[in-house]
């Protein structure tokens, strides 16, 4: 269906992410304007994006796609991007609030793509600018490097997630699960002069890890493990098991994307994690930090969109 009017930027998003794209549109000032999606019987998409009366697009558009299973979301990003320059559109935004394939970086054995290097280059190819929420990345030192689109910006949930946990464990030790999580630990126990520690972990594959514990005290303490993601929570549920057994009072956790299934959660509660909080940048049922203000500052940044962003 058309749009009646062409404004002169516009925030386009998919049905399946209309809350999240409301609440950025609400953040930026930007109309929401939804592609229209279809699957054929044998699994092929067909897209439809929403143009003016004349069949165009804002100049400048801003598209919205968190990459959590993200296989399919790739091709609508491609023919989205694609049909968007065709249709008018010159400067256009990748709101990516997670930002999928950026884990390996490099080929661990003979034969291995490096998934890092291809779909970072696949982005930057669709998009001029990518703003997204901590990234992981390892032996990629930034985002533009990742991602060499014209522009990126790489916000963090750290800041907004410290922001929940002092008003839920006031005076709460702060410790990450891995050395992969210190920088997010230290960003949020900076926000509120927290003390924080970093477990150290021996990997021996995807479902196998030995934690050790950091030495700081844990005895009769409000403990919450934060780190940027949790997938199969293996890591985080070891780590909460033996700071129960330190005397820990009780251990809770934060992260900024929920990439757990509903079994891997009740897992981790099993381990004696009490509350499981989470950034909206996946849409999950322990979503409590809204990060649509933080989204919007990116894009303003980037292209100056949403000058009366509120906060």
């Amino acid at each position: 269906m058309a749009a009646p009017d062409a404004p002169a930027a516009c925030l386009l998003y998919f049905a399946d992410e209309h809350a999240s794209a409301q609440r950025l549109a609400q953040a930026s000032g930007l109309p929401a304007l939804e592609i229209e999606r279809h699957r054929f019987p044998d699994g092929e998409l067909k897209l439809t994006l929403p143009v003016d009366a004349a069949g165009q697009l804002p100049a400048r558009a801003v598209l919205l796609r968190s990459l959590d299973q993200p296989n399919e979301k790739l091709i609508e990003l491609l023919l989205a991007a694609r049909s968007a320059r065709s249709l008018g559109v010159r400067q256009l935004t990748l709101v990516a609030p997670y930002l999928a394939y950026m884990r390996q970086d490099i080929a661990f054995h003979p034969g291995e793509a490096v998934s890092q290097r291809i779909v970072g280059p696949f982005l930057a190819s669709l998009f001029d600018a990518v703003v997204t929420v901590d990234p992981h990345l390892h032996r990629v030192a930034t985002l533009d490097e990742a991602v060499p689109a014209t522009r990126t910006v790489a916000l963090s949930g750290a800041p907004l997630l410290a922001d929940w946990i002092v008003r839920q464990r006031p005076g709460a030790l702060l410790v990450g699960p891995d050395g992969e999580s210190a920088q997010w630990v230290a960003q949020a126990a900076a926000r509120h002069v927290l003390e924080h520690a970093v477990c150290t972990k021996e990997r021996h594959g995807d479902r196998s890890v030995t934690i050790h514990l950091p030495p700081v005290a844990v005895q009769g303490r409000a403990v919450v493990l934060l780190d940027d993601m949790a997938s199969t929570g293996h890591t985080l549920a070891q780590a909460a098991r033996l700071l129960l057994q330190a005397g820990a009072a009780s251990v809770d956790v934060a992260v900024t994307h929920a990439l757990i299934d509903a079994e891997a959660l009740a897992a981790l509660h099993a381990a004696g994690v009490g509350e499981f909080w989470s950034t909206d940048c996946v849409a999950h049922p322990t979503n409590a930090v809204a990060m649509a203000v933080e989204l919007a500052r990116g894009v303003g940044q980037l292209w100056g969109l949403g000058a009366d962003i509120p906060g």
